[in-house]
């Protein structure tokens, strides 16, 4: 009776949806853990002496003690479980705009997070902090993913702290924008360095722990303008059609470990950047998304959150998602026709004069604002065409 009432415990439904470990704690529970319990030797709830003083004649308290302890067991596994399953994620530039939104948004989902910054220390650690309020656990690292022994520390630190990177989430980024014929190799090479090189440097790194799991997750944060282009940001167009190029390439090379890895190329999205370009122009912009507004952070990281955690994208690899696509409004409102069937004489003839400009050297008050006018209203582009400064091109961090 006492063997059959034991196996039906370890058969119960509660003790099988404890898993295999819950299991084994049980056994171990009644095996050796059953002469060291206090209350066992206390002998509380057991008919005369002890449990195998009357056989066939154990009282129901006995099992009742029994269930109660496979409940803690069942909670204990349960928590160490959740401990042991909670995602590793890396998340660089992350103490601000979308890389502030996404470690948020993943730390409150359980994730472990490594907060990477290259100088807002101060603001890192509030993103740490208050990942922490909510339950989650989170470290700060500043570096620079540009350069490799950064990277490599960065590394380290995850691994030393958590012993192991489940995911990573390239978000660095910088802008140094002008016009091509003004733009310094220093700027030119800033861009590509930071925002292209670096995703190729932290994605090496991690992918090196997550080939010998065999798992795991890469989400590059592009831009729009690595599909479109966009006057003034020729740095930061091809760095981020590079990353595009990249996140398709590296899909295939590791498919087979079970790496997905896949971008994000967001249009204007609300942060500290944008914000410089002023209100005006802002409501302009607003007008050529579907939508009618910027986008925010926060949107930007539940699709983050989804590439990065969800069962349901583990088959999507070597792909790109560009939310609030502005290149598609505009082509729907104002498609591309040969300026003249859009343009009046003289808008064509300043058109012509301002391209003859700029094959020379701007060094007068017309050369200035003839470049002026093609960066405005370049070549191609008709009359609906939004209106935007060289330095106010998407900033997508």
């Amino acid at each position: 009776m006492a063997t059959a009432a034991a196996a039906a415990a370890v058969s119960s439904p509660a003790a099988q949806r404890a898993g295999p470990a819950a299991r084994r704690g049980f056994v171990t529970f009644g095996g050796g853990a059953a002469r060291s319990s206090p209350a066992l030797r206390s002998g509380r709830g057991f008919s005369g002496e002890g449990p195998f003083h009357a056989p066939g004649l154990i009282s129901a308290g006995y099992w009742g003690g029994v269930r109660t302890h496979v409940a803690a067991v069942e909670q204990t596994v349960a928590k160490d479980a959740t401990k042991l399953e909670a995602p590793v994620v890396i998340v660089t530039g992350a103490s601000r705009g979308i890389g502030k939104a996404v470690a948020l948004a993943l730390g409150k989902a359980g994730c472990k997070v490594l907060v990477n910054y290259a100088r807002s220390s101060k603001e890192a650690e509030d993103v740490s902090k208050e990942i922490e309020a909510a339950g989650g656990e989170a470290i700060t690292f500043g570096g620079d993913v540009s350069k490799e022994a950064d990277v490599e520390s960065m590394m380290k630190a995850a691994l030393d702290k958590w012993g192991t990177i489940d995911v990573l989430v390239n978000n660095a980024g910088i802008t140094r924008d002008t016009l091509l014929m003004r733009m310094k190799k220093s700027q030119w090479q800033d861009v590509i360095d930071l925002n292209l090189t670096g995703v190729f440097l932290c994605t090496q790194a991690a992918t090196k722990v997550m080939m010998k799991k065999k798992k795991g997750r890469i989400i590059n944060i592009a831009s729009v303008v690595g599909l479109t282009g966009n006057v003034g940001q020729a740095n930061y167009s091809a760095a981020k059609a590079g990353v595009i190029g990249f996140t398709k390439t590296v899909a295939r090379e590791y498919a087979s470990r079970n790496i997905i890895v896949n971008a994000i190329a967001p249009g204007y999205i609300a942060s500290d950047m944008t914000a410089e370009l002023g209100d005006e122009l802002l409501k302009k912009l607003a007008t050529t998304i579907p939508l009618g507004r910027l986008g925010d952070p926060e949107e930007i990281a539940g699709l983050v959150e989804f590439l990065a955690l969800n069962p349901a994208a583990s088959y999507i690899t070597g792909q790109f998602r560009s939310p609030f696509n502005i290149r598609t409004a505009h082509e729907k409102a104002c498609p591309l026709l040969p300026p003249q069937l859009h343009t009046s004489d003289k808008q064509r003839r300043r058109r012509s004069e301002a391209e003859a400009h700029l094959h020379r050297d701007v060094t007068s008050e017309d050369d200035v604002a003839a470049a002026d006018y093609v960066r405005r209203a370049g070549p191609g582009r008709t009359p609906c065409s939004t209106t935007t400064p060289a330095s106010g091109g998407p900033r997508d961090w």
